[in-house]
């Protein structure tokens, strides 16, 4: 795969509007629902994957307007959300009552297991070809995530509009005209017992789950930020010893670590490799990446994928400063090679 297939750009992703079964619920039908790197957790098989290599973990995304919602769900693995544009909250609890919490741009979240948790767009861009909108962009663990357990009411309301689940976890819209497949059966709407198995999650314990960009712990000291200009923070993960990386707070195990790159105007990171996947999403400003002696340039909202093993180098052209956010396969990576 050429280096500049490896980029998904904001421009052009591609959104499914029918993505999950609550999306023709009143305050739910606007969403945007984006699969950008993995299979993800689509029930619409018309859902557009962007790059399919497995990474160990899926990034995906969500654009909604201010007062669209995504109603209340849980997956079996962790669930982590950054806030490129607009005001969001997150709600938790199988009736939306437990928790809520209210996260600006640059903010971070992690979701974990076993949680009911839903979230709403309260205010998008004031201005720009996206006016109205906010962003999410989202890290979800596991190649296979496994499907989205809902909670019960969202059947009743997708039963209203059409829309049936079913066992395999796919989805059937009776308004086209489809019908259910021999042998297929709808999936049985969650018990009381799986509903008991989740954890009562309040807003004050839902604090602890976010990291906002003002508590952003950033290290000058680490294998990446020892360069001049380069700052770097953890923002998933526990701590490296051979990186200098100090622990998250969000330090438990999620199979893959998110840490965020502050370049000031002209800042480099010189030629290096790795040994893990390796997602670069670029929140603000610009950069400039070279692989293996082939040039990229990632502006806001792009994701890029470096190969495994390549060189690579950054460098921020730009007067403004940038800052990415970086998700890495494993727990621990293995520290970068100069």
């Amino acid at each position: 795969m050429s280096i500049q297939k490896r980029a998904v750009r904001y421009k052009d992703l591609k959104p499914c509007t029918n993505a999950f079964i609550d999306t023709r619920s009143p305050g739910s039908d606007k969403k945007e629902n984006f699969t950008i790197i993995g299979p993800g957790v689509a029930e619409n098989p018309d859902q557009h994957v962007h790059i399919k290599i497995p990474h160990g973990f899926n990034i995906g995304g969500a654009r909604q307007p201010a007062n669209c919602l995504n109603s209340q769900h849980s997956h079996l693995t962790e669930e982590v959300f950054v806030v490129h544009n607009g005001k969001w909250d997150f709600i938790t609890g199988v009736d939306a009552n437990d928790g809520r919490v209210s996260l600006n741009a640059g903010d971070i979240i992690s979701l974990p297991v076993d949680v009911f948790r839903g979230f709403e767009c309260t205010k998008g861009l004031p201005n720009g070809a996206h006016k109205g909108l906010g962003y999410l962009h989202a890290v979800l663990g596991g190649d296979d995530p496994g499907r989205v357990l809902w909670a019960p009411k969202v059947f009743d309301m997708a039963k209203d509009f059409g829309l049936i689940l079913l066992d395999d976890g796919s989805l059937i819209d009776s308004t086209l005209g489809e019908s259910m497949p021999n042998g297929k059966k709808p999936m049985l709407v969650t018990s009381a017992q799986q509903i008991a198995e989740h954890r009562f999650v309040d807003s004050d314990a839902l604090n602890q789950y976010v990291i906002r960009t003002e508590d952003f712990n950033w290290q000058n000291n680490t294998a990446l930020s020892q360069f001049t200009g380069v700052s770097e923070v953890s923002l998933v993960g526990g701590d490296s010893t051979e990186e200098g990386i100090t622990a998250s707070r969000l330090g438990w195990k999620h199979g893959f670590v998110v840490r965020a790159l502050k370049f000031k105007a002209g800042a480099t990171i010189p030629t290096h490799h790795r040994a893990e996947e390796e997602v670069i999403f670029v929140h603000q400003g610009s950069l400039l990446i070279t692989i293996d002696e082939e040039i990229i340039k990632l502006v806001e909202g792009d994701n890029f994928t470096t190969p495994i093993g390549s060189e690579r180098s950054f460098v921020n052209l730009s007067n403004l400063e940038t800052i990415c956010y970086i998700t890495r396969r494993s727990d621990k990576p293995v520290a970068p090679v100069f």
